[in-house]
């Protein structure tokens, strides 16, 4: 018999990155509310929405004129209390006074110096400072209003690096674990990827969804993604470098195995193949073939084990079509 004519291509050899593809939510690395734990009358706000801030800036003063009074008022009774102190250590050396009238005395000193540690505790809280770098938000007072305890103020962000959070299927659970790579798009920049590490899983399996949930930092030093957003995520689960590949069309299903024919020395040699990862218009083969070989693409329903072939490369794109 004449050999059959047939397209071939060679097997090619590229890394293969197994991913799952979920959903998931971006957060900041670290968010507040900030909230006064007094009530009082706003005299100054020192800062200006959507400012970055570090650690320790002022960002609001409360009036003070209440509890700077109480810390002078209360500095004078410890004043006065130490000198009572002190005439009765004098007394008690002497005898003069009772072991109960010198405990008592010590026990109202004690008790002036808390108070006195209290209203400055207090007097502190009329100045409110950012906890951690971050960007402030917008504000919801103004200078004057009068602020009860809790009142929401404005909202402070760090979002450098941002944390991702999304959940995986139960089924997946085994390879999980802290330090894997995940590549996330958002609608917000087409076409564009971030990456970032899992650095947090939940021992918990969430009993309704059936996924863990897990986070991971995305580096965000240019502020350009925004907590909030939703995030398209893929988890890698594992990369291997020299992976083959194979055009999905070269694949013969038989009988529930995988064959591909294998072009040698100008015969088809129907060979069983283990698939693993897909791609668009490739499928990655795990066993069976090695680089380099040529095998059948187009025209293989026509073979048999062991037929001569004729094996001719596929056209380019937009290639005028040729007789045989």
């Amino acid at each position: 018999m004449p050999p059959t004519a047939v397209l071939a291509a060679p097997v090619e050899q590229s890394a293969a990155v197994d991913t799952v593809q979920v959903v998931g939510t971006l957060l900041a690395d670290e968010s507040v509310i900030i909230r006064s734990e007094i009530a009082g009358r706003i005299v100054e706000l020192r800062f200006k929405e959507g400012q970055r801030v570090k650690v320790g800036d002022l960002l609001v003063r409360l009036n003070a004129d209440e509890w700077q009074a109480a810390v002078r008022e209360n500095q004078a009774t410890v004043a006065l209390q130490e000198s009572k102190m002190k005439r009765a250590a004098e007394l008690r050396e002497k005898k003069a006074v009772s072991q109960q009238e010198y405990d008592e005395t010590r026990a109202a000193l004690d008790e002036a110096r808390a108070a006195l540690e209290l209203s400055r505790a207090r007097l502190e809280k009329t100045e409110l400072r950012a906890p951690f770098d971050g960007i402030l938000g917008l504000r919801r007072v103004s200078p004057g209003d009068y602020v009860e305890a809790g009142q929401d103020i404005v909202n402070l962000e760090a979002i450098d690096p941002l944390k991702v959070e999304f959940g995986i299927p139960e089924r997946y659970a085994s390879g999980l674990r802290p330090g894997q790579l995940v590549d996330i798009t958002v609608d917000a920049f087409p076409g564009e990827k971030f990456s970032g590490e899992v650095y947090a899983i939940n021992p918990r399996v969430d009993p309704d969804t059936r996924r863990v949930q897990m986070r991971a930092r995305i580096a965000n030093a240019d502020a350009r993604l925004r907590p909030g957003m939703f995030a398209d995520v893929a988890l890698v689960f594992e990369t291997r470098e020299n992976a083959l590949w194979v055009p999905e069309q070269a694949i013969v299903p038989t009988a529930g195995q995988n064959f591909v024919f294998r072009i040698v020395d100008g015969h088809a040699v129907r060979t069983p193949v283990t698939m693993g990862l897909r791609k668009p218009g490739k499928v990655e083969i795990l066993s069976g073939l090695s680089p380099g070989e040529s095998i059948v693409t187009e025209g293989q329903l026509k073979l048999r084990d062991g037929a001569p072939v004729q094996p001719r490369e596929p056209q380019p794109a937009g290639a005028p079509a040729t007789r045989d």
